[in-house]
């Protein structure tokens, strides 16, 4: 008995000892495995239905393509009676509204139509939608340790991550279930000129449910706070 009671002890210790010396790359193969664990998302080509529902407004519904292999992209985005479509295909890029490309000046400038507003929207939805798969992307820089945090009374292992200059400025901790490997929190931060961060800036984004699409565990509720004062904004919601 004394030596099963020594074998469990032993046996938790080196799995508590793991989690302790995971480095940061380490972590992330781990999130990966968890939520994409047959490499599917570089193949990725699926429609994505989301709701996003904010306080005192009209939800926006919002029918997204991501083609990957094709790099294609279009986001169809519903609001009350105004419907915008963008489009990238490869590199080409088209927009419309209400269906029409026959577009005044002052309604372009009113719903602020263009492709830089159409990349935008690209990398947004294929990064929040690719992670943590993303944080594999040329330019990441993945700090190497790995700090324990308690976050709204749950622990996590919380990966800091930057990105080199051209890239992105902002600093981003993505929190993961410590036993699970699954992505639960991620929050970012604005930086200063001399690329420190600016703790009452940016914001927290907490995932609840998931839903398999392609056989990846993709995050269905997102909801979004400010980091100053934990102000509610609202929630990305998966179809």
């Amino acid at each position: 008995m004394k030596s099963l009671v020594f074998t469990l002890t032993f046996i938790c210790f080196l799995s508590h000892l793991n989690c302790q010396n995971l480095t940061g790359t380490q972590l992330l193969e781990k999130a990966i495995t968890y939520h994409d664990i047959n490499g599917n998302w570089s193949s990725f080509n699926e429609i994505l239905n989301v709701t996003m529902e904010t306080p005192n407004k009209s939800p926006r519904n919002s029918n997204i393509i991501i083609n990957l292999p094709e790099d294609y992209f279009q986001v169809i985005a519903t609001k009350d009676s105004v419907t915008t479509r963008y489009t990238i295909n490869k590199d080409n890029c088209y927009f419309s509204l209400n269906n029409s490309t026959n577009i005044s000046e002052e309604n372009i400038k009113k719903y602020g139509l263009s492709c830089k507003r159409a990349k935008l929207y690209k990398n947004y939805y294929t990064y929040l939608y690719g992670l943590p798969m993303k944080l594999k992307d040329p330019g990441t820089i993945i700090e190497q340790k790995v700090d324990k945090k308690v976050f709204k009374g749950k622990n996590y292992l919380v990966l800091k991550v930057s990105y080199k200059d051209g890239v992105g400025s902002d600093l981003w901790y993505f929190y993961f279930n410590p036993e699970s490997y699954a992505m639960e929190v991620y929050q970012f931060f604005k930086t200063d000129k001399n690329g420190e961060q600016i703790n009452d800036s940016g914001e927290y984004i907490i995932l609840t449910e998931e839903k398999v699409i392609n056989d990846i565990r993709i995050p269905k509720n997102r909801a979004w706070y400010y980091n100053k004062d934990n102000t509610y904004l609202g929630t990305d919601i998966l179809k």
